[in-house]
């Protein structure tokens, strides 16, 4: 390689820097997608706070502040933690969060490739 006066060599350096935080935050970017991807509906486990349960399941965090009680406001506070401040259980917690997704999303509708019912299904004979 010929010598490079040091404006070229900044020049090189600033490229390769550039080059380097652009894949860097592609493979983020890339992680977090399939990350969210695999964490749809995942089980509601105690150290899981409200915001990602909402986001796991698909519902606005709102519907869960309500559900406990909680102001609108972003807590960040794991569902363990929120299960001692208002000296339930964590199972009854996590009961009552999964009530409030089940009632909050719109019902089971059944997929258009799948084969209908029977018709005397319901019938008395």
């Amino acid at each position: 390689m010929k010598n490079l006066e040091w404006r070229q060599w900044l020049v090189v350096l600033a490229f390769v820097l550039v080059v380097s935080l652009t894949g860097l935050f592609a493979v983020r970017t890339v992680r977090r997608a399939v990350y969210w991807h695999n964490h749809q509906d995942e089980p509601i486990r105690p150290w899981m706070n409200l915001g990602y349960i909402a986001h796991s399941y698909d519902v606005p965090p709102w519907v869960l502040h309500q559900a406990l009680g909680l102001p609108p406001k972003p807590d960040r506070r794991p569902i363990r933690e929120i299960a001692r401040a208002q000296k339930r259980s964590v199972n009854e917690v996590i009961a009552i969060l999964q009530n409030a997704i089940v009632h909050s999303r719109p019902p089971y509708t059944r997929p258009p490739d799948a084969p209908p019912p029977p018709r005397d299904q319901g019938r008395a004979p």
